[in-house]
């Protein structure tokens, strides 16, 4: 398989000066680097899903000796490893040695970001994300394009909402118990007082619900989500983590929830901008709260306003929204039509609409934003 690219990209003589910006031949080099990029991150795919990066995690090994680890064909496993070696992933130790000879080893720090889910650095989810998920609704994306409806969450496959919910969970597990210890101080002393309820609107795979569990013992957590497949994954890692007697999963909408001014802390992570009615759920989600209660959203940290160039982070956020967020958010009619992209004003705007008043808090993270929200009249 070949393509016409700069002789740069190929290796071959480089020219006296760098492509001048805004020139074809630049952006031919950038999305060359990016296509370089998408078929690495594929060959991550297959090594995830083929489970060689646990096979060689446990030790270094040949290609033969890793083909019976994974019970892959030696052939395809070989090449495997010589392609990941030479994209710095995995190490070798000697390369003038015999190509079933050449003893492969995946460093300790590799291993965690794409083998440990609980790592701060796990990364395996986000290469899921775009290559188990993304790709497969790419003709009817082309589709809603054209017509302007939207596409199904069910649409997305399996993966996809794996990957997502592991996306987050280090998040949860790692920083949301000492945000809300330190950012909501009356909120967290309320928690540890025994006896709370926390309510988690769109709870997913069911994380975040199972971290609330563990940072306040005396509390109970309701999870409610619309999709009963991330209902029966969130019921499973529930009870993996050993908390089905505190806390409860069902698949229901929020304003269904039947629990009005019961709950001392109300959640919803990482998924308003998904919604087609945001200001809907914003309403159910304030019913839910006791008096003095708090609505807690976390939320994608872009910019106060449209600039560019944007920072990477802002970069991945356009582009999840391009092939997931609003597609989603627009599948129900009426929508919003939201996106990932929610500034600050939208959301302040939104949360005004239900009643509410909204204050980011000073948490400080690459990809997300948090906001306390409370009761205008309170």
């Amino acid at each position: 398989m070949t393509s016409q690219v700069p002789a740069r990209a190929h290796g071959g003589r480089a020219p006296h000066r760098p492509p001048e910006r805004g020139s074809a031949q630049a952006l031919s080099v950038r999305l060359f680097s990016a296509g370089q990029a998408a078929a690495e991150l594929m060959t991550v795919y297959l090594g995830l899903q083929l489970g060689l990066y646990p096979a060689l995690a446990k030790g270094p090994a040949t290609a033969p000796e890793l083909a019976a680890r994974a019970r892959i064909a030696p052939r395809y496993a070989r090449e495997w490893l010589e392609q990941q070696a030479v994209a710095g992933i995995v190490t070798v130790n000697d390369c003038a040695a015999a190509p079933d000879s050449r003893r492969y080893t995946l460093p300790p720090g590799h291993a965690e970001a794409l083998t440990d889910p609980g790592s701060p650095f796990s990364i395996a989810p986000l290469v899921v994300l775009p290559i188990g998920g993304l790709a497969s609704v790419m003709p009817q994306l082309i589709d809603a394009y054209r017509t302007g409806r939207g596409v199904p969450y069910a649409s997305y496959v399996t993966a996809l909402k794996g990957a997502q919910g592991d996306l987050n969970r280090s998040v949860f597990e790692h920083f949301l118990p000492g945000w809300i210890a330190q950012t909501m101080p009356d909120v967290h002393a309320a928690l540890k007082a025994g006896g709370a309820r926390i309510a988690d609107v769109a709870c997913g795979s069911g994380w975040s619900s199972i971290a609330l569990a563990r940072a306040y013992p005396g509390a109970r957590v309701d999870g409610v989500d619309l999709d009963p497949g991330c209902v029966a994954d969130a019921q499973r890692n529930i009870a993996h983590a050993g908390m089905a007697g505190r806390v409860t999963v069902a698949a229901r909408d929020a304003a269904d929830h039947g629990r009005s001014g019961q709950y001392q802390l109300v959640c919803v992570f990482d998924a308003l901008h998904d919604m087609a009615q945001p200001v809907r759920v914003l309403r159910a989600c304030r019913e839910l709260l006791a008096p003095g209660a708090a609505l807690l959203l976390m939320e994608p940290n872009v910019g106060d306003r449209f600039t560019v160039p944007a920072p990477d982070t802002e970069r991945f956020q356009y582009a999840v929204s391009v092939l997931h967020c609003l597609p989603i958010g627009m599948a129900g009619q009426p929508s919003a039509a939201t996106g990932t992209v929610m500034r600050p004003d939208r959301l302040c705007a939104y949360a005004a609409e239900a009643g509410l008043r909204a204050r980011a808090l000073p948490v400080r993270h690459a990809f997300h934003r948090l906001y306390r929200l409370t009761a205008s009249g309170a």
